[in-house]
């Protein structure tokens, strides 16, 4: 009798405490409060998840940092030339694609070009992409020319058109090549956020094979 009165009153003091958190969870209808929280560290996050919020960590009280001077991201692959004219023929010296150039690596060179440069170059490489073009729209406000994308030069030996920085596009080495793609020139903005390394240098390839015709 003693033990069953013990498990009866064991039982109704866990009825209790668990009706009592139940309880104690919901809110008033008053305020916006959802009330006491089970294990509130189980939803609050130790780390600075949040690369804006306040960190006291730091001496400038800022969650994100400036990575040290020299360190390179992950995934990063750093290119050691500047975006000059010395660092421009310096990469035409010195910079080879590191790709064996095999049937699918051009291909998918091939298939980068006609995504990335051909509105400009062409798909041919010389220069006449769709929006050098005569171009027209009709819309609500009816039908208006649209404006030419001016200058794109020929990337082929039999058109001979010679490079703004010197020597012709037909003889651009890997180096010089890359370095325009990663960083652009005069009307050609940088694909560096748009190509990878290694798509990059696929599109080198390509353009090797538009520079034959």
């Amino acid at each position: 009798m003693l033990a069953m009165n013990k498990t009866k009153l064991f039982g109704t003091a866990c009825f209790a405490v668990a009706f009592a958190a139940l309880i104690s969870a919901c809110g008033d209808h008053t305020t916006r409060s959802t009330g006491w929280e089970f294990s509130r560290n189980m939803y609050d996050p130790v780390g600075n998840n949040n690369p804006d919020q306040p960190n006291k960590n730091f001496k400038n009280g800022q969650t994100a940092q400036i990575p040290p001077a020299g360190t390179t991201p992950v995934g990063f692959e750093r290119f050691d030339y500047p975006n000059t004219l010395e660092g421009y023929e310096a990469a035409g010296a010195n910079v080879h694609n590191p790709l064996a150039q095999t049937d699918q690596n051009l291909k998918e060179g091939q298939h980068l070009f006609q995504a990335f440069c051909s509105p400009c170059h062409g798909t041919d490489g010389r220069g006449d992409g769709p929006i050098t073009k005569d171009r027209e729209i009709t819309d609500s406000r009816g039908t208006r020319k649209l404006e030419n994308f001016p200058g794109v030069p020929s990337y082929t030996k039999s058109d001979g058109i010679s490079s703004s920085r010197g020597g012709l596009m037909s003889d651009l080495t890997d180096g010089k090549i890359y370095h325009t793609i990663t960083y652009g020139v005069n009307l050609m903005g940088s694909h560096a956020s748009q190509l990878s390394p290694e798509e990059r240098w696929k599109v080198v390839m390509y353009v090797h094979e538009l520079q034959k015709q």
